[in-house]
């Protein structure tokens, strides 16, 4: 008994670790994919870079034509997109 006593702290941490730090992490994971996932065009967004701009098009190989000025556009990792400011409407 004293063997199984003398693993239970060690236990004891590694389910706190998972409660407190490996399951909040995956649960913002799957927030960004999420989010990621719903992009369309027309939406402002944020890019890990810190520029503003608004969708022009997205692609289907994990990319985004975003428009940062008037006839400035760039391409865009989707991953890369840190928050959406501005979504748009479906359209109907």
């Amino acid at each position: 008994m004293s063997a199984i006593s003398s693993f239970v702290p060690l236990i004891l941490i590694f389910a706190i670790m998972y409660f407190l730090l490996i399951r909040p992490q995956q649960k913002k994971v799957k927030e960004h994919a999420k989010m990621v996932e719903a992009l369309r065009r027309g939406d402002q967004v944020i890019t890990q870079g810190g520029l503003i701009g608004k969708v022009v098009k997205v692609k289907e190989d994990g990319e985004l034509e975003v428009e940062l000025a008037e006839n400035v556009k760039v391409r865009v990792v989707q991953s890369t997109i840190a928050q959406v400011l501005s979504k748009t409407e479906p359209a109907k």
